[in-house]
């Protein structure tokens, strides 16, 4: 069933990734620095993940059937960024790790070309898992099958169980590599705050606060890999629990991890949550003050330093 209250829900994380990818463009401390610029992929991933999600969910509701290629795109497309996000948020535990455990050279690791590379890098083994899936499917499949209609979801793509495995086995890869680096960043991390004291000691103890929602935010999102296998063994029991069970992963292990993002590393910084009141408050004041003085160069000088 196509809840209304699902619709709210995605309409409003995606005007809120909005307005915070807006934010991270005003000031220049934003857009050269490391941990932004990720932060600002990881919002991009997740509103592409709640926007195309949102529509496959409307096409299945309303028995919407589309043409294999125009479904390939979507999936491939889906299948990419779900692996951008939990990728991302492993690069940015290590940008902490790197931060807390090695500061001095923190500078010259974290440049903003090292950061572009990592951008790449990111997308180059998010992408693996849907060129592995579309090679096996160019291989086994005619011209005729990419100009069939049907409901489009990512198992219109398996045509053989083997397929089914190997996707499984290449998730199951990335879940135990990224898992393995949490584990590692967390536990480096903890050791430095337990040595460390004062200022040093809180910022520790931060750091790690992050990498621990980090790590959380992450199971879930690699949580969705094993809902396929789930849902495929509730099919067999029943197709209405199948239907229930399905739109219950959707929404915890699909949307919920990609809405965690603007609370756990937009709202907790100090230095972008000041940026995001004083360019909410300073919109406000300057409205009420435009109102109220029709000259524009004084309500200016008369609000120094927002932006």
């Amino acid at each position: 069933m196509l809840k209304p209250h699902v619709q709210i829900f995605v309409a409003l994380f995606l005007g809120i990734n909005t307005t915070l990818l807006a934010v991270l463009f005003l000031k220049e401390i934003h857009y050269t620095t490391m941990r932004y610029i990720l932060f600002a992929v990881t919002l991009i991933s997740d509103s592409v993940i709640l926007l195309f999600s949102n529509i496959l969910l409307i096409y299945s509701y309303y028995d919407i059937n589309i043409q294999i290629w125009s479904c390939i795109l979507f999936c491939v497309l889906l299948s990419i960024y779900s692996f951008v996000t939990p990728v991302n948020l492993t690069a940015m535990t290590l940008e902490r790790y790197v931060a807390i455990c090695m500061p001095l050279r923190h500078a010259t690791l974290c440049t903003l070309r090292s950061t572009v590379n990592a951008i790449l890098i990111i997308h180059c083994l998010s992408s693996i898992p849907s060129l592995v899936i579309l090679s096996l499917l160019f291989a086994s499949t005619s011209l005729s099958f990419y100009q069939r209609y049907s409901i489009c979801s990512f198992e219109t793509l398996i045509i053989h169980r083997w397929q089914g495995h190997l996707r499984s086995a290449i998730s199951q890869f990335y879940f135990l590599v990224m898992l393995v680096t949490i584990v590692f960043s967390y536990v480096k991390i903890m050791r430095v705050a337990k040595a460390a004291s004062g200022e040093d000691r809180k910022s520790s103890l931060r750091g790690l606060r992050t990498v621990a929602l980090h790590g959380f935010q992450l199971l879930l999102c690699l949580i969705q890999l094993w809902c396929p296998f789930i849902e495929m063994a509730v099919l067999q029991i029943d197709f209405r629990l199948f239907i229930d069970v399905r739109f219950f992963n959707y929404i915890l292990f699909m949307l919920v991890p990609r809405c965690l993002s603007p609370l756990i590393y937009g709202l907790r910084d100090e230095k972008f949550c000041q940026s995001l009141k004083h360019c909410i408050l300073g919109g406000f004041h300057r409205k009420q003050m435009k109102t109220s003085f029709p000259v524009w160069p004084s309500c200016s000088n008369l609000l120094p330093g927002f932006c």
